[in-house]
């Protein structure tokens, strides 16, 4: 009963970083946008996309970071009214 416990334990803390992956990607696609911005991009000149690795090569976009284990990546395009 006793190893039961300990590995429901490390179970969950095992699934913790899982978990909070979206919220760790959302935290560093607003860390890259402040970046942008303070460099002169309008916040309407560009868009910043969470996807999967394996969709990361969109046409016209680059890679600006990446997250959640290097399990996301996150894409930057400029948008038409950039200036």
């Amino acid at each position: 009963m006793k190893s039961a416990k300990w590995l429901l334990a490390l179970l969950v803390a095992a699934s913790a970083p899982a978990l909070a992956a979206p919220d760790s990607c959302e935290r560093v696609k607003e860390d890259i946008a402040q970046k942008i911005i303070s460099n002169g991009v309008p916040e309407s000149g560009f868009t910043l996309d969470i996807v999967p690795n394996d969709q990361a090569d969109k046409a016209g976009s680059q890679v600006v970071g990446h997250c959640a284990n290097d399990t996301f990546k996150i894409l930057y395009t400029r948008t038409s009214d950039a200036q």
